[in-house]
């Protein structure tokens, strides 16, 4: 349907001269509208009614007050305390109205799966997001027959599960469900292929109806679209994926680092794509990368989210990434570029004053524009080391062009050694690898890129074990817990239970 490309692209060109489209004007103000809005739509449900919402109303600015009368939750306290009910089907309880769905966290830093609510508002903004997203491409670079192309969105099954009161399901499958009947043209693999909840039986299908698609985008993690690529490569004996997709120009990724992906990924290009980056969480649309030559994600200020950062240091969490009791937090207007912050978020689906997990960091605080540098639980702390999973990641890649070798996933422990500790590192891998090479580089690559790492490498952690197995054990791994594709990923930080378990999988797979 070349006219109903030339419209949206008639739109985006018109939209883009417009800056107002992508950059809102006052941050800071805007965040106070949305906390005040959020306040004024919850305030005759449960928690607003137990916390007062009307009276903070009254305030000039009703920040300072929200903060001293409204707890910091995560998870666990926001479910046992307020989320139950919504679950049970009872309405007004964080957000007006009943909730119809509920999207299933990938649960890499918990054993069991989270039911985060998604309500119709939040459906609404995370579209908005999504517009916005699309009218930034104008300042893209891009083919001139590109916006009549298909877009391939490798995500959870649309065919959500129904248990009387509510459906539940991946967050992607719940978007795709509700996606505007003008992006129906374009989105691919279909209503039909989109229900299917067998993962290995919908990368099947897309194998199949592959050559029958002119794709311009794909949308999704970057493994599993590793994944599906070779696949699609293998099954029509291709030399690349641009063999059979010529106009492929997009890749919109989300969810992990991309970094130490990119090797083993363009090896299946014939020519260069443009990255975008997407932060679309369970808990709602939070940021998205809306401009060229950055990595900077523009957080969405004025769109049914409040957000709160909390230095990320010892004062305020534990060496296990708990929230320490007293823990302060900052608003927009108190942050700095280069600090690493804990995301704290309220929002139109009811989460309130929410530990969310990750943990972003300030690129550009004109623009509002931020980096994710970790998990609040995904970080080795053992003896002082501070290791961030920036900083392994970067590590990852440093050793992989270093050795020229492909390391696809990896995982890393913090283990006793002695009366010290040890790093534990469990590498995934189809490239033929000197182990005790890889681990030299991976030591090197950290010691210089943390200071705090290089000391305690000296003081207290004794030693790095380096252990190579190959990338399917990984997946492998993942399918027998039932988090294969879509928007699940394997921790790059495992401890506890989660960590025995791995380990001892580790051993049968490759004994």
């Amino acid at each position: 349907m070349p006219v109903l490309g030339s419209i949206v692209k008639r739109a985006i060109e018109l939209r883009g001269k417009m800056p107002a489209v992508f950059q809102t004007k006052n941050p800071v103000k805007a965040q106070r509208k949305e906390l005040k809005k959020l306040l004024k739509k919850a305030s005759g449900t449960a928690f607003g009614e137990h916390y007062g919402f009307h009276e903070l109303l009254k305030h000039k600015d009703p920040v300072p007050v929200f903060k001293d009368r409204v707890p910091m939750h995560d998870y666990n306290r926001m479910f046992q305390d307020w989320w139950y009910r919504t679950l049970n089907g009872e309405p007004y309880v964080c957000w007006p109205g009943k909730v119809k769905y509920f999207a299933l966290s990938s649960g890499t830093s918990e054993a069991a799966s989270k039911h985060i609510p998604v309500t119709a508002a939040m459906l609404r903004a995370i579209k908005k997001t999504s517009v916005k997203q699309i009218f930034s491409l104008a300042r893209y670079d891009l083919p001139r027959g590109f916006f009549e192309k298909g877009i391939l969105m490798l995500g959870g099954s649309t065919h959500l599960h129904y248990n009387g009161t509510y459906f539940e399901g991946d967050l992607s499958g719940i978007t795709t469900k509700n996606i505007p009947f003008w992006f129906q043209h374009f989105y691919k693999p279909g209503k039909r292929i989109s229900k299917e909840r067998d993962w290995p039986t919908k990368l099947d299908e897309i194998v199949a109806k592959a050559k029958d698609w002119d794709i311009g985008v794909i949308v999704g993690v970057p493994a599993w679209w590793q994944i599906l690529l070779e696949k699609i490569i293998d099954h029509y004996e291709l030399d690349t994926i641009h063999d059979i997709w010529p106009n492929l120009s997009i890749f919109v990724h989300g969810g992990v680092s991309f970094g130490p992906y990119r090797k083993g990924f363009e090896k299946l290009l014939g020519k260069k794509l443009t990255y975008i980056e997407t932060y679309l969480a369970s808990e709602g649309f939070i940021a998205c990368q809306t401009r060229p030559d950055t990595n900077g994600m523009q957080l969405s200020a004025d769109n049914g989210l409040f957000f709160e950062f909390i230095p990320f240091t010892g004062e305020n969490f534990d060496p296990e990434g708990n929230l320490r009791e007293n823990a302060r937090t900052l608003t927009l207007d108190g942050v700095a570029e280069g600090q690493d912050y804990a995301l704290l978020l309220s929002s139109c689906a009811g989460a309130w004053r929410y530990l969310i997990g990750d943990v972003i960091r300030f690129t550009d605080l004109k623009r509002c524009e931020i980096v994710i540098t970790g998990r609040t639980k995904h970080f080795l702390n053992l003896c002082g080391e501070h290791l961030s999973v920036e900083n392994m990641n970067t590590a990852v890649k440093m050793a992989e062009d270093q050795l020229n070798i492909e390391i696809r996933e990896f995982t890393v422990a913090g283990v006793k050694h002695g009366s010290m500790f040890a790093h534990k590192w469990f590498i995934g891998t189809d490239s033929n690898v000197d182990q005790a090479a890889l681990r030299q580089k991976i030591d090197e690559n950290l010691k210089v890129l943390n200071d705090d790492y290089r000391v305690e490498r000296i003081a207290a952690i004794r030693d790095v074990i380096v252990e190579v197995v190959p990338s399917s054990v990984f997946y492998d791994y993942m399918r027998m817990k039932g988090k294969e594709g879509a928007q699940n990923k394997f921790p790059r930080v495992i401890k506890g239970k989660q960590f025995e378990e791995w380990e001892e999988y580790v051993g049968l797979k490759v004994s």
